[in-house]
């Protein structure tokens, strides 16, 4: 068989496409969902018509965006089946428990309220009507977590066993499959990480329309909070990232190594931190590299000469535990997407820093600012996909780590050109509703908040026409 119609290498690329794409949805769904409650919050407490305006503005990106995240998301089960079976036999009954909650609770709640949502404007009284948007917002984030757990245990795998007669793992303990250290410390990361994907978008419209001079009083604080937005998520998206890499070292030391290139284990000033590694084609050493020593000791230990384990001790040990095979993921891959996850995440708040500053106390900044804000829309966003490339590829050989290889949950049955088939037709849907996805939003965004409703010349109340979205 020719190596292009390996079913695994095949099922790898449908899976990580179909899933990126999906996961394009995910984090702004929850980013807008708190945004959208924060707005209406300011509504109902301020009677300020620009805070209604910007609810039912962003709103409407948001019920966009969700619309397409759950079209998109369908397409993950029907993966598991068709091209995963062995793995999905092997994790069955332990994330039944997680996405059961996700689905029946978290996804149930999230689905019912925004339809209150969207049909309860001046069908229910003002703060009942903003108590709806608020559980759906928690709802969003509650589903994060049960998906986040689920996850977690390929990471780090806890509360089951080994039921040798039907080989699979069996759930044992809910309680520390949903405690599990590595879903504690990835759950805030990937929550505010959404925030600034969220804020990134708001500074993008706000940013588009006072380049025009359009809607001037709304937009402005609109990117104020979206810079204030990007800068709070920004920092503690850092700070809940370095908890992360502390489970991170516990749990899977060989992603540690494999993020840094370090083929020898180093202590303390040795195990220092690379900004930027010319290395030979086959990545073994390295030509050129800037360093902070000491950085990486840290960053892994908290300790200024912690020791940091290296690639070919970690290989050697598992080895031993796990019989003869590479268990080194793509060096180049976990290396660089490590890296782009930071400079991607850290140039976002930069510009977020420089846009307070050019724009405090009213000033007017200079026009290629405002391209500047409108383009790094994607950055955030960005940062969010190559730290999944990195916490899936860093991972590899396993699926489940330690338990199963990724080699061995392949589907037996199927064969390189029934996904090859798939594939095709997933990436020309998938690129088909991107255009449209792109283009909703794009639309929604110039065409601005809709201009303040006036009070009926009767009873002086507002009316909401949920037509509006």
């Amino acid at each position: 068989m020719n190596d292009w119609l390996d079913p695994l290498l095949l099922s790898r690329w449908q899976f990580g496409l179909t899933t990126i794409y999906h996961f394009l949805f995910v984090p702004l769904t929850i980013g807008l969902a708190v945004t959208v409650a924060i707005f209406q919050t300011a509504w109902v407490r301020t009677n300020k018509a620009k805070y209604l305006q910007l609810t039912k503005f962003f709103g409407k990106i948001f019920l966009i965006n969700f619309a397409m995240g759950v079209v998109t998301g369908i397409v993950q089960e029907f993966q598991f089946g068709m091209n995963w079976s062995d793995y999905s036999r092997f994790v069955g009954d332990v994330f039944g428990a997680p996405l059961a909650l996700e689905g029946l609770l978290a996804f149930f709640l999230e689905a019912t309220f925004i339809g209150l949502w969207i049909f309860g404007w001046d069908r229910l009284p003002k703060k009942l009507h903003l108590a709806t948007i608020w559980v759906t917002a928690v709802a969003s984030i509650l589903s994060a977590y049960f998906i986040i757990a689920a996850n977690a245990f390929m990471q780090n795998p806890v509360g089951y066993e080994i039921n040798q007669a039907k080989g699979r793992a069996e759930l044992t303990d809910i309680w520390a499959l949903l405690t599990n250290k590595v879903a504690l410390a990835a759950f805030p990361h990937t929550i505010f990480a959404c925030f600034m994907v969220s804020a990134a978008l708001i500074i993008c419209a706000a940013a588009w329309h006072l380049k025009r001079e359009q809607h001037v009083d709304t937009m402005r604080p609109a990117l104020k909070f979206g810079f204030w937005m990007m800068i709070i998520a920004g920092i503690l998206t850092i700070v809940s990232g370095d908890q992360l890499g502390l489970a991170m070292v516990q749990t899977q030391p060989m992603k540690m190594a494999a993020a840094e290139a370090l083929y020898n284990t180093a202590t303390g000033a040795n195990a220092s931190f690379s900004l930027f590694t010319l290395g030979t084609p086959d990545g073994v050493s390295e030509l050129f590299s800037i360093r902070i020593p000491y950085l990486l000791s840290f960053l892994s230990t908290h300790t200024l000469d912690g020791t940091v384990e290296g690639i070919n001790d970690l290989q050697a040990q598992y080895t031993q535990l796990y019989g003869a095979g590479d268990y080194t993921p793509i060096i180049w891959v976990t290396y660089w997407a490590f890296r782009y996850m930071i400079l991607f995440g850290v140039v976002s708040i930069a510009i977020s820093v420089a846009g307070l500053f050019f724009t405090r106390k009213g000033r007017e900044p200079k026009r290629w600012m405002w391209t500047v804000a409108i383009w790094a829309v994607s950055l955030p966003l960005a940062a969010m996909i190559v730290g999944w490339i990195f916490t899936e590829m860093g991972r590899q050989p396993w699926i489940v780590f330690s338990l199963l290889k990724t080699s061995d949950a392949v589907s037996p049955n199927t064969t390189g050109l029934d996904v090859l088939i798939s594939l095709v037709a997933f990436t020309l849907i998938y690129g088909a509703l991107a255009v449209v996805e792109f283009k909703l939003i794009k639309k929604a965004i110039q065409m601005g908040p809709e201009e303040p409703e006036k009070p009926d010349e009767l009873t002086g109340e507002i009316k909401h026409e949920a037509t509006v979205y």
